[in-house]
């Protein structure tokens, strides 16, 4: 017997590796990686917000891009082999996820671009 467990479960404690590749859980990826994750990187914006700190709020803009493209990856693979109906949405939510983060870091880009624009 090599394995108890069927092969659909997937480790609830994945590394960012597993989930790249889509071997981690949906709700790892979605809710670990996507949301907790990100709402740490936003609250590192908002600390340089309001402290009046361009170069930090530039720095988290260009990372939470680069970021946000990773896990959307990552959601998107993880839905492969979700159970129904949990797959389809974490995917029509990434999609939407796209949509809100190209509006809002582009209006915070430039937000921050204005008083260097005239």
């Amino acid at each position: 017997m090599a394995n108890s467990h069927p092969a659909s479960l997937k480790p609830v404690a994945a590394t960012p590796l597993d989930a790249w590749r889509g071997q981690a859980s949906l709700a790892t990826a979605f809710w670990g990686y996507g949301v907790f994750v990100s709402l740490v990187l936003i609250a590192v914006f908002v600390a340089a917000l309001m402290e009046g700190d361009a170069a930090v709020q530039q720095t988290m803009i260009g990372l939470f891009a680069i970021y946000t493209a990773w896990v959307l990856v990552a959601v998107w693979r993880c839905a492969e082999t979700a159970r129904h109906p949990w797959g389809i949405m974490a995917r029509l939510l990434t999609i939407a996820w796209v949509a809100n983060s190209v509006l809002v870091l582009g209006f915070l880009q430039v937000r921050l671009l204005q008083p260097h624009l005239g």
